[in-house]
C-alpha cells in the first residue's frame, strides 16, 4: 500500500509483485517443502495440517526471478502483478510427491491439528501478468525433483539450520506429532 501511495502521490514509477509460495534450493527448512523433504530424508513424520486438503500454488524460485525481471522490463508503472503458476497442490499431494521422490513410505504422513486462521486456499490470480509474455517454465514435478536432489546433496547445509530454535518452533507449530518426531 505504501508503494502504491508513493506512485499516486508523488508520481514515483513503482512496480509491485506478489508471489505465491516460492520454493527451491537454499530455502530454510521451516517452510513446508524443505520441511517435508528434510523430514523424509531423516525418516521423521511429515506434519500435514488438518485433513491435508488445503491447496497452495507453488512457484519455483527461478520462475519467480524471471517473472520479476519481466515485470521490471515490461510492467506498467504503478502496476501490481501477482506471480504464480495457476496450478494448485494440496498438502496430501505435496507429501505424497515428496515421499515418492525420497523413496520413503506413505506412513510418514502425519495429520496435525490445523492452526487457527490457516488459509484453505492460497493461490493468486495471474491474469495481469500474462500479457507481459511471462509463463512459468518449470512445472511443479520438475521443480520438486530438482529441489529434493539439492537437499540430498546439501545435507550439512540444512542440518545446520535445524537447530534447537528450529525444533522449538517445530514442536510449537506441529502439536500432536508422535514423541519420536523431534530428534533429542
Amino acid at each position: 500500500m505504501l508503494v502504491a501511495a508513493y506512485h499516486t502521490s508523488f508520481d514515483v514509477p513503482t512496480l509491485i509483485t506478489r508471489g505465491s509460495n516460492t520454493y527451491g534450493p537454499y530455502q530454510f527448512p521451516e517452510k513446508i517443502i524443505p520441511l517435508f523433504i528434510t523430514n523424509a530424508l531423516q525418516d521423521l513424520p511429515l506434519p500435514i495440517y488438518g485433513n491435508g486438503s488445503a491447496v497452495r500454488d507453488y512457484l519455483y524460485v527461478e520462475d519467480h526471478v524471471s517473472a520479476i525481471a519481466r515485470v521490471l522490463w515490461k510492467g506498467e508503472p504503478g502496476g501490481a502483478y501477482n506471480i504464480g503458476t495457476g496450478s494448485e497442490v494440496s498438502g496430501v499431494e505435496m507429501a505424497d510427491a515428496v515421499l515418492r521422490l525420497c523413496g520413503k513410505p506413505s506412513g510418514l504422513k502425519h495429520f496435525v491439528k490445523d492452526r487457527p486462521g490457516h488459509d484453505y486456499r492460497y493461490a493468486v490470480d495471474t491474469r495481469k501478468l500474462r500479457p507481459l509474455g511471462w509463463e512459468p517454465s518449470i512445472q511443479f514435478a520438475e521443480g520438486l525433483r530438482v529441489t529434493v536432489d539439492w537437499y540430498r546433496r546439501n545435507d550439512a547445509w540444512w542440518r545446520s539450520r535445524k537447530s534447537a530454535d528450529f525444533w522449538r518452533y517445530y514442536e510449537e507449530n506441529y502439536r500432536g506429532l508422535p514423541a519420536n518426531a523431534v530428534p533429542r
